[in-house]
């Protein structure tokens, strides 16, 4: 039987307009300009206006990305969208994506992966496109981490921002073949990465706002050890199951978190940072949104040439952690 090959055939993402730098901050919170990007690597990040949400977000990105691969919203089968802030708890996100595209006959659901939404999606697709029920799935990643984001948390504030990246997967298609894709998670370490109210745990009331149990709460030191030896595992990992190694990547795209974060990882994989894609210092930290719009980016400015091997790794809340691995 010939096997099924499952290709990436269009990228889309899109950036609220409003700029939050970190001369801003300066005027919001005790910090400077030095310290953020001593730490961080971060220049400025977006930030929603009123009115937008992720799937009006996610929107913008969808509809790049199906004009990408050639087609229109109602061709679309599959939608699953990877995403921590949704605009309601219920229904999910994917579903007020469908309504906005004019869809009526995807199926359409949201994942909780944190960081790793986007990888876990793809994962995901490879499963559900093979054996003929699906052909043309839209995944997406999208966050408004600005509404979860404590203002007054100079060690959290400053590394978040708002965004959308989007791909469209064809099966049987001559678009850039996924070759492999590698999950895991770890529990034990669910409380470093964390905001504790609005679930059935800690249903939202008066007294968890005014303890500011809304926000992302985090561990910052040690969350930076784990994300680096978790995406390293996971490099190490996806290359070994494809019959690759690192000298057969051609860029590294991580999840854009932290700088240090980034050069670490690099430096585990014995890869030369000009080999890994950066845009941290423009978006902060956008979560599950930051791997789509980096493959966006790279797609869309000619970055990507045909036969490189695009490594996308990423570490999030959870704790999760995945790699994948795109021929172009």
């Amino acid at each position: 039987m010939t096997e099924e090959k499952i290709g990436i055939t269009g990228t889309g993402y899109y950036l609220p307009e409003k700029v939050l730098t970190n001369a801003d901050l300066e005027k919001m919170v005790d910090t400077t300009d030095e310290w953020i990007m001593e730490r961080t690597g971060i220049r400025e990040r977006r930030i929603i206006a009123p009115g937008e949400t992720v799937s009006s977000m996610a929107e913008q990105a969808s509809r790049q990305a199906i004009a990408a691969a050639g087609l229109e919203p109602e061709d679309i089968d599959l939608i699953i969208l990877g995403t921590i802030t949704p605009d309601t708890p219920l229904p999910a996100a994917a579903c007020l994506l469908q309504r906005r595209l004019g869809n009526k006959t995807a199926a359409s659901f949201d994942i909780s992966a944190a960081c790793c939404g986007f990888i876990y999606a793809l994962e995901l697709r490879e499963k559900m496109l093979r054996g003929g029920r699906y052909r043309n799935a839209l995944i997406v990643a999208a966050e408004a981490l600005s509404v979860v984001t404590d203002w007054e948390d100079r060690n959290t504030c400053v590394l978040f921002g708002d965004g959308a990246g989007a791909a469209v997967l064809t099966k049987d298609s001559g678009g850039h073949r996924i070759l492999d894709s590698f999950i895991r998670s770890d529990g034990e370490y669910s409380s470093l990465l964390i905001i504790e109210a609005g679930g059935s745990a800690c249903p939202i009331s008066i007294e968890q706002i005014e303890q500011r149990r809304h926000f992302i709460q985090m561990e910052g030191n040690k969350v930076f050890k784990l994300a680096v030896s978790s995406m390293v595992r996971a490099s190490k990992e996806v290359l070994r199951r494809a019959g690759l190694t690192i000298d057969d990547v051609t860029w590294l795209l991580p999840h854009q978190a932290n700088l240090r974060i980034m050069k670490a990882v690099a430096k585990g994989l014995k890869l030369p940072e000009e080999q890994v894609y950066i845009n941290v210092d423009r978006y902060g930290n956008m979560s599950g949104a930051t791997v789509p719009i980096g493959l966006a980016e790279m797609d869309h400015n000619g970055v990507l040439k045909p036969g490189d091997l695009l490594l996308m790794v990423a570490f999030g809340g959870g704790l999760t952690w995945a790699a994948s691995l795109v021929r172009w």
